[in-house]
C-alpha cells in the first residue's frame, strides 16, 4: 500500500535541472536506496519529501499522519542539550514520557536515598505502564548500548565528532516513524558499527529511504534502487546488484536506440543530398522527422575510466617506517611500528574512529612527526594526499581554472597527453559544467574536482584518507577503475569494506595501545579470519568446559526417603511461593505515594523472587532424576 506519492516535481539550480517532472510513489515496508552522482540532487530530493525544502512546481502528497523521521548528512545540534534531551528529543508522547523517565531514573542515580525524586520515578513508571512505553525504553537502550552511548547527563557539546553522528543516529532510530529517511549514515562510522545498523534496519518495521556510497549496505538493506539522472528517475526492483544488473541491459537498450538513430539520420541526410524537392506532404514530414532525429541524442554516463593518468618514475625505495612511537597526552596511538612499503603496494589502513589512523598517514606524509623513531623516503618518491578534512577552494575560480592551476595538458600512461576538457569530461564535469564557478557546485561535486586534482600531478604515491565519505558510487567506479591502472603505491585509510575488497591487497590493523598488525588479504578476508578465530576460541572453551566436567555418577535406583519428602510438597510450595508474589505485586500498586510501604513490599518482593527461582531450580532437577529413575526400570 503506497503511504507517500510524489507528483510532477520541478527543481532547478541556476541552469542545472535537479527535477524534472519526477513522479513516483513510496509503500510500506519498501527498503529504498537513492543514487546518482554528486550534484543531481540526491539529497535536495530527501530534504523535499521530509517536508524541509520547497519545489518550483509539483507536490508530495501523504496523511497527515504520517510520521516522518529524517537523519541529514550533516547533523545540526542544541550544544546546551544533554545528550538525553537531544536523544529524546521530539513532541510525540511516547518521547515526553521516555524523557521524562530517563531523567528521573538518571537523577535517582545520582541520589539514591532521596525520597522525593523516588516518588517521581515511581510517577514516571506508572505513566510508562499505561503508555505502553517499555517496548520502546528497550528498543531505545540497545540502540543506545550499540553506539556505545553511555553518559546521558553529558553536555551535546563537549561530544567529539564521531560521538556527534552516533547520537544523532540513536536519535533518528528511537523516534517512532512510518517512514524512516537516511542521507549518508555510515559516513564516520567504523566497520563494526556499519554492519550493527545493517542488522538494525534489516528489521525495521517502517519503510527506509536511504542515500549512501556504501555499496555493501545498499546491497544488504535494500530491496529496489531509484537512480537520479539527469533530472530523471529510474526504478529497478531489488537490491544494488541486481541494479547493477539491470542498468547495464538498459543502458544496451540505450546504446541500440542511439544507433538505430544515428542510421535514421543517416539514411535521411543521404536523401536529401540527392535533391530530393520538399514540396509534398511527405517531403515535409520526412525533414521534420530528420530534425526531431538530431535532437534526441541519447545520453550515457560512462562510469569506466579508460584513461590511466601518468606517473614519475619510482625507484626500489618508497617508504621505510623505523620503530615509530605517538602518543596524545597519555592515548599510545602507535607503539614501536616498523614498516616497509614496497613499490607498486596496495595497503589498507582500518580500525576504529580515533585509534591513530590519519595520524599513521600524516607521519607517512612528514605532515607529523612521530615521539620516538624515524622514517626514511626515497629520492623518486612523489606524494599526492586527498585527505578527508575539508580543503579550501577559491570558489570565485571556475572549475576548469581549479585544474589548469595544477596543468594545463595531463600526460597519460602511455605518453600521451589529453587536455584538462577531455579529463573533466571523464571525471562527470561535462562541457557546461566545466565553466561553472566552484560557489555553485555541491559538496560531493566539490569533493570530486579536489580529488581530481589530486591524482593529476603526475605522483607515484598516492595516501587517500577516506576517499569514500561525499563521494557517489559512479565517482567510486572511476576511481577504483583508476586505481587499478596506477602504476605507482596506494595507501589508504577506508571504513568502505566494498571500496577496500577492490582496491587492497592487505592491511594494518590497529588493535588499540598502540598496537598494529598486518593481514595479508583484502578486508572480506580479514573478517572471516576473525571469524574463524572467534568460533575456535568458543570450541576451544567449550572442549575445557567438558573437560571439568566431574564424572558422570552411577545411576540412581531410587529417590532418597529426603528427596521423595521433598518432592510431594515442592510444588505446593511454588504455588505459595506465586501467589505471594501476585499479592505483594497488589500492595505495591495500591501504596500509591506511602514509599514506606512501597519499599518493605518491594523488598520482600526481591526475596521471594529468590525463593521462587530456588524452588524452581530444585524441582527441576528432581523432575530429571525421577526420569532417570524411570529409564532404569
Amino acid at each position: 500500500m503506497s503511504i507517500l506519492t510524489v507528483e510532477n516535481l520541478v527543481k532547478t539550480y541556476g541552469e542545472k535541472t535537479l527535477f524534472n517532472q519526477l513522479s513516483f510513489s513510496i509503500s510500506e515496508k519498501q527498503r529504498i536506496g537513492l543514487i546518482g552522482v554528486n550534484g543531481t540532487g540526491k539529497s535536495t530530493l530527501l530534504r523535499v519529501i521530509a517536508g524541509l525544502e520547497t519545489v518550483e512546481a509539483g507536490e508530495v502528497i501523504h496523511s497527515k499522519q504520517l510520521r516522518i523521521e529524517y537523519l541529514p548528512q550533516y547533523p545540526t545540534f542544541d550544544e546546551e542539550l544533554s545528550v538525553l534531551e537531544q536523544i529524546y528529543n521530539g513532541n510525540s508522547p511516547i518521547m515526553q514520557v521516555l524523557r521524562e523517565y530517563e531523567q528521573a531514573l538518571s537523577e535517582l542515580e545520582i541520589d539514591v536515598n532521596n525520597n522525593i525524586k523516588q516518588e517521581k520515578l515511581s510517577t514516571m513508571q506508572q505513566r510508562m505502564d499505561a503508555m505502553n512505553a517499555w517496548e520502546a525504553s528497550t528498543v531505545a537502550k540497545t540502540v543506545l548500548t550499540h553506539l556505545g552511548i553511555k553518559d546521558m547527563m553529558q553536555p551535546v557539546k563537549e561530544l567529539s565528532g564521531g560521538q556527534k553522528k552516533r547520537v544523532a543516529i540513536a536519535k533518528a532510530l528511537i523516534q517512532p516513524a512510518d517512514l524512516f529517511i537516511l542521507d549518508e549514515p555510515t559516513n564516520h562510522l567504523d566497520n563494526e558499527l556499519i554492519e550493527w545498523l545493517e542488522s538494525y534496519l534489516s528489521q525495521y518495521k517502517g519503510t527506509i529511504l536511504v542515500v549512501t556510497h556504501d555499496r555493501y549496505f545498499l546491497n544488504r538493506v535494500t530491496n529496489q534502487i531509484f537512480e537520479l539522472d539527469q533530472g530523471n528517475l529510474y526504478r529497478y526492483e531489488g537490491n544494488y546488484e541486481s541494479y547493477l544488473e539491470k542498468k547495464a541491459e538498459r543502458e544496451e537498450q540505450l546504446l541500440l536506440t542511439e544507433k538505430k538513430r544515428k542510421n535514421l539520420l543517416r539514411h535521411e541526410l543521404a536523401w536529401l543530398r540527392r535533391g530530393a524537392k520538399a514540396r509534398t506532404t511527405k517531403q515535409k514530414a520526412r525533414i521534420q522527422r530528420i530534425e526531431q532525429a538530431q535532437n534526441e541524442k541519447t545520453e550515457i554516463v560512462n562510469d569506466k575510466l579508460d584513461i590511466a593518468i601518468g606517473a614519475q618514475r619510482l625507484g626500489k625505495k618508497v617508504i621505510e617506517l623505523n620503530e615509530i612511537t605517538k602518543s596524545f597526552g597519555e592515548i599510545k596511538l602507535i607503539n614501536h611500528l616498523s614498516y616497509l612499503v614496497l613499490p607498486n603496494e596496495r595497503l589498507g589502513i582500518i580500525g576504529p574512529n580515533g585509534s591513530g589512523k590519519s595520524t599513521l598517514l600524516n607521519i607517512m606524509a612528514g605532515i607529523t612527526n612521530p615521539d620516538d623513531g624515524y622514517i626514511e623516503r626515497g629520492q623518486t618518491v612523489k606524494i599526492a594526499y586527498y585527505t578527508q578534512d575539508y580543503i579550501e577552494m577559491n570558489e570565485n575560480l571556475r572549475v576548469i581554472d581549479y585544474i589548469k592551476e595544477v596543468a594545463e595538458i595531463i600526460k597519460i600512461a602511455d605518453g600521451q597527453t589529453i587536455t584538462v576538457e577531455q579529463m573533466l569530461e571523464r571525471f562527470l564535469f561535462p562541457g557546461n559544467l566545466q565553466w561553472t564557478y566552484i560557489r555553485k557546485l555541491s559538496g560531493g561535486e566539490r569533493r570530486r574536482l579536489y580529488l581530481l586534482r589530486t591524482l593529476i600531478g603526475e605522483p607515484n604515491v598516492l595516501f587517500l584518507d577516506e576517499p569514500t565519505n561525499d563521494l557517489d558510487t559512479t565517482t567510486l567506479t572511476i576511481l577504483e577503475d583508476y586505481l587499478e591502472q596506477f602504476p605507482g603505491v596506494v595507501i589508504t585509510v577506508s571504513h568502505d569494506r566494498f571500496f577496500l575488497d577492490r582496491v587492497i591487497d592487505h592491511l594494518l590493523v590497529f588493535e588499540g595501545n598502540g598496537n598494529i598488525q598486518r593481514f595479508e588479504g583484502n578486508y572480506t578476508e580479514y573478517l572471516e579470519t576473525i571469524k574463524q578465530e572467534k568460533e575456535k576460541k568458543i570450541e576451544a572453551k567449550g572442549k575445557n568446559n567438558q573437560q571439568n566436567i566431574p564424572p558422570k555418577k552411577e545411576t540412581r535406583k531410587k529417590l532418597s526417603y529426603k528427596e521423595q519428602k521433598e518432592w510431594v510438597g515442592i510444588e505446593d510450595v511454588i504455588a505459595t511461593l506465586e501467589e505471594r508474589r501476585e499479592e505483594l505485586q497488589k500492595e505495591i500498586e495500591q501504596a500509591g505515594s506511602d514509599l514506606d510501604r512501597v519499599q518493605h513490599a518491594y523488598q520482600e518482593q526481591q526475596k521471594l523472587e529468590k525463593d521462587l527461582e530456588q524452588a524452581m531450580e530444585r524441582w527441576t532437577e528432581l523432575s530429571l532424576l525421577i526420569e532417570e529413575i524411570e529409564k532404569t526400570k
